[in-house]
């Protein structure tokens, strides 16, 4: 009995470290329970994965919820941090960059942030296959990454809080509304001067 329960506690150890997450723990929790996502990329990783591991939480993921997570951008760089001689290896920096937006009623942005993640790998110029796959289990990881920093940021936000930013947007368009049409309405009540007529001299 013992042997298994120890069996079980590692099980569930591996998994969380290979970043699954048990159903019911509680540690991805989000007091979100309905939720539209979009992306730039519809089909790409990060969006696929991410819908996933919300779904895995307890979010009902689905076209016309009451708010909409869009991601806006997403951007792969790497540099050089150090140039190696004949034989060595050099250093190169690899970040990730995702742009979101939360939206809710008529489309109207709530708020919006950037999540951005680095990490340093060497680069072998004797061993380009095996750099190159180094670079890419690296890129899976910070992608890992990044969705676990996405999921934080939606954990610290609550019902309250997204309805309290909704009535600020609807303020904030209902004020760029009115402003817009009393510009519009003294426009059409600003008399029009006619051209002025220059008088040709009559020669």
């Amino acid at each position: 009995m013992i042997k298994r329960n120890l069996l079980v506690m590692g099980l569930a150890v591996l998994l969380s470290a290979c970043g699954f997450q048990l159903r019911g723990t509680g540690t991805n929790d989000l007091t979100i329970k309905e939720l539209d996502l979009s992306a730039r990329n519809a089909y790409g990783e990060t969006v696929t994965q991410l819908r996933q591991v919300l779904e895995n939480s307890g979010v009902r993921v689905y076209a016309g919820a009451p708010y909409k997570l869009v991601l806006v951008d997403e951007k792969e760089t790497q540099r050089n941090l150090s140039y190696a001689s004949a034989g060595r290896a050099s250093d190169v920096e690899l970040s990730t960059l995702l742009m979101f937006e939360v939206q809710g009623r008529d489309h109207l942005p709530l708020m919006g942030d950037k999540i951005q993640v680095q990490k340093v790998v060497s680069h072998d110029g004797n061993n380009l296959v095996g750099s190159d796959s180094e670079v890419i289990q690296v890129r899976k990881e910070m992608r890992r990454e990044l969705i676990q920093r996405m999921m934080l940021r939606l954990q610290l936000l609550t019902p309250q809080q997204l309805e309290e930013l909704q009535r600020t947007a609807d303020n904030k368009a209902k004020a760029e509304a009115d402003a817009l049409k009393a510009a519009q309405e003294y426009e059409d009540n600003t008399p029009k001067q006619s051209p002025v007529e220059v008088p040709v001299p009559v020669e």
